[in-house]
């Protein structure tokens, strides 16, 4: 359970870890690399000395040409004097440990903070700076609404991410019904991760209510969808144990078209035929 609007804005890029790639073409027009491989790793940036420093969320990039990157990803709610000096303690003490290039990606879910982290962060001489910061910003300014149904389900992490970025939008009641609609064609388990992040990640406004009067009628349908789930697995698995009682052999494309099958009719029909093919294969003509 996620416990606040802080760990959700972070937490969709955990769940899709190529989103942020996404995020980074799509919503602010960086053109990164493809990635060959994009995973969380630790965010633990602690030294030996007693002093803990720790990203929100941070994932490593392998790209298929341009090496290896490490994404610091920090939800930022507003603005705090101390985090410029800690993000560019992050970046480099990131490339000094594991050789990669370090990016800075701040999610702000207001206007006034994303401006602030926005801005480059110089230390040393002023005209002269020995190191200069400039964080990836997104928030309500460059991620845009998203209300169509189609182009939300094209993405849906994105779709969350611009829904919690935009919970005082005057248009989030809409937002929020299609995108719990749109929620629903997910799997179950994937569907509650989701669903349960919006809540967090809406945070102490009244689009969180919204959200919650919204999640009971979905919260039903992915129970019942999940007991679906379960009575097919168990009408898969007895018709495996039916072949094997009457000695048919099962190959491995078989098994995996019959276990991956969610449908309860067609189930159905293949047990009525398990009886009488004379291959397991003839279950599907």
């Amino acid at each position: 359970m996620v416990s606040s609007s802080h760990e959700a804005l972070h937490r969709i890029f955990q769940e899709d870890t190529g989103a942020i790639v996404r995020a980074l073409r799509q919503l602010l027009g960086v053109p990164f690399p493809d990635a060959n491989k994009t995973f969380v790793v630790s965010p633990d940036l602690t030294e030996i000395a007693p002093v803990e420093r720790r990203v929100d969320t941070l994932l490593q990039v392998e790209t298929k040409g341009d090496g290896t990157y490490l994404f610091a990803i920090e939800s930022q709610s507003r603005r705090d004097p101390k985090k410029p000096a800690a993000w560019a303690y992050y970046l480099s003490y990131m490339h000094a440990k594991f050789g990669h290039q370090p990016v800075l990606i701040v999610l702000c879910p207001d206007e006034s903070t994303a401006r602030w982290a926005a801005r480059p962060i110089t230390l040393g001489i002023p005209d002269y700076p020995s190191m200069t910061v400039r964080p990836l910003v997104l928030g309500p300014g460059n991620v845009p609404v998203v209300t169509d149904a189609r182009e939300m389900a094209r993405d849906i992490p994105i779709a969350a991410f611009s829904a919690i970025t935009h919970s005082r939008s005057e248009n989030i009641d809409a937002i929020l019904k299609v995108l719990a609609t749109t929620l629903s064609s997910l799997d179950p388990v994937q569907g509650v991760i989701y669903a349960e992040l919006v809540e967090a990640g809406l945070g102490n406004t009244p689009a969180r209510e919204i959200w919650r009067d919204l999640m009971p009628a979905l919260m039903n349908y992915f129970r019942s969808q999940q007991a679906q789930h379960a009575f097919a697995e168990v009408r898969a698995d007895a018709l495996l144990r039916f072949f094997k009682a009457r000695g048919l052999e099962v190959t491995a494309e078989t098994r995996e078209r019959i276990e991956s099958c969610k449908d309860m009719d067609v189930l159905g029909t293949w047990l009525d035929r398990a009886a009488t093919v004379s291959r397991a294969e003839d279950l599907f003509d």
